[in-house]
């Protein structure tokens, strides 16, 4: 498989989790809709550095790996890496807690997330992904 036929199914991927934190906001549903979407912003930037030629490394936050290879994204895309960095990071701060919740203190995630914290994650999710999606389906591949 190569590096564009991968950058596809994990753009594929994250647009069907965006299409979940779209309904789970539709439904009020605040800690999935931050879970989903750390998940599609992950799978997002996963699929940048994939269509790139960068094997992403196994981990959650992969906004410093955007950020050292900045020179490898056309020039409209370079001037978010700092941007997506801070959102990557913001997402995977709440990945755990929007899904377990906060075992020591007995907080269940649907007491830790209100409206405004899932409405600004599927902000998150849904530039990412946009952004993202421009570079893999509108860009010539190199």
């Amino acid at each position: 498989m190569t590096n564009e036929e991968m950058a596809l199914s994990y753009i594929d991927q994250a647009r069907y989790r965006l299409g979940e934190v779209e309904r789970a906001f539709a439904d009020g549903r605040w800690a999935i809709v931050v879970r989903r979407s750390q998940e599609c912003v992950e799978q997002s930037l996963k699929a940048a550095l994939r269509f790139v030629g960068i094997e992403h490394p196994k981990w959650h936050d992969v906004g410093d790996i955007l950020v050292r290879n900045t020179d490898r994204f056309p020039h409209w895309f370079r001037r978010e890496v700092e941007r997506l960095r801070l959102i990557s990071r913001r997402r995977k701060e709440h990945r755990e807690l929007s899904f377990y919740g906060d075992e020591m203190a007995g907080i269940t995630p649907e007491e830790l997330y209100d409206e405004e914290d899932a409405r600004q994650a599927l902000e998150d999710a849904r530039f990412v992904h946009g952004l993202c999606s421009r570079l893999i389906l509108m860009e010539p591949s190199w």
